[in-house]
């Protein structure tokens, strides 16, 4: 029997998306200290300072000296987060911030809506990547997942069920239609990734964390006593948009069925409960990796193609296909003789 090899590097991407995401999550908290401290610097308040924020203050510029000349100007080529930023001259925003602003103003501002357009570019090509490699909200959430294995290690049980995933396009839908009716952007209130740049903000900035923080602690529950990453899987408005906006991506992750050996680990380890061991991934996939990662026998890769591969039957190197083969062809009846 014949077995290929996917490329070696597709293992470690996973091990590279932690890398993402941690860095992602190190930036959110970066920012507002940059933001401090160059209002700091612009108004000239060093001697005002208490002595925590002088020792603040000294630390940041310990950090900045070596690669700018003026904070309060130099400063301003990093701004935002997430949500919508300015990094270098390049501006980029969530395509739903894009959405939801048209949706409050019922009004076309192209210059912030090329803003998404390399978003929206990238998760046409590679599928709802944003959620597994850049959200800060899943970095939190593939956490809480860790903990709740702990949980069930201990003997508690935690979330296990299950809801239609079509809910979250209907969250969609209407936090549109109210941002409409109210001229607010009313999706960013429980966007997961706006929410937790808004409050790592408020916390550094202002001393304290606002109302988004209540909301996400209870997606944290949800996930942990209800339904595993269910909030991201059954609800989540941002999730439901790359879902639609990357429903044709070409590259796609696919099943080698003869490096297959039916294990599951690979159904297991999946966060939003994707079934890859029967070539299962869809629109849902965020590309992630972890199925490759944990595969024992190289079974899975990527794919250039626009839909998934059809269900390929058991593994190759599974019990069941030896068994299918072995099995003697049945014999002819008496009344056939």
């Amino acid at each position: 029997m014949t077995t290929r090899k996917p490329f070696f590097l597709w293992r470690h991407l996973n091990k590279l998306r932690w890398l993402s995401l941690s860095l992602v999550f190190a930036m959110l908290i970066l920012l507002p200290c940059l933001h401090v401290y160059q209002t700091y610097v612009a108004a000239h308040a060093y001697d005002l300072l208490a002595p925590s924020e002088k020792q603040f203050y000294d630390v940041m510029e310990s950090l900045t000296v070596p690669f700018i000349d003026d904070p309060a100007e130099d400063l301003d080529v990093v701004k935002g987060n997430t949500w919508s930023g300015n990094f270098w001259g390049l501006k980029l925003s969530d395509p739903l911030a894009v959405l939801g602003q048209m949706a409050a103003g019922l009004s076309l501002y192209w210059p912030f809506i090329l803003t998404a357009l390399i978003p929206v570019l990238v998760t046409m090509l590679f599928g709802r990547v944003f959620c597994g490699w850049i959200c800060p909200a899943n970095f939190l959430y593939e956490l809480n997942s860790n903990v709740a294995a702990w949980l069930q290690w201990a003997g508690l049980r935690t979330g296990v069920r299950r809801f239609d995933r079509r809910i979250k396009y209907a969250v969609l839908g209407l936090g549109l239609v109210l941002s409409v009716f109210s001229g607010s952007i009313l999706v960013a209130a429980i966007y997961p990734p706006a929410i937790v740049g808004r409050e790592l903000y408020y916390a550094i900035a202002q001393g304290g964390f606002g109302v988004g923080m209540v909301f996400f602690v209870a997606t944290l529950l949800f996930d942990l006593l209800v339904a595993r990453r269910g909030f991201c899987r059954y609800l989540c408005p941002g999730g439901a948009l790359y879902s639609l906006l990357g429903r044709y991506h070409p590259v796609r992750m696919r099943r080698l069925v003869e490096n297959c050996n039916d294990c599951r680990k690979c159904n297991a380890v999946c966060e939003f409960a994707l079934a890859p061991m029967t070539d299962g991934f869809g629109q849902e996939c965020t590309n992630c990796t972890a199925c490759i990662a944990v595969c024992p026998t190289d079974a899975l890769t990527f794919d250039i193609r626009l839909f998934d591969h059809p269900e390929q039957g058991p593994g190759h190197l599974g019990r069941r296909y030896r068994r299918e083969q072995e099995e003697p062809d049945n014999p002819p009846s008496e009344e056939a003789a």
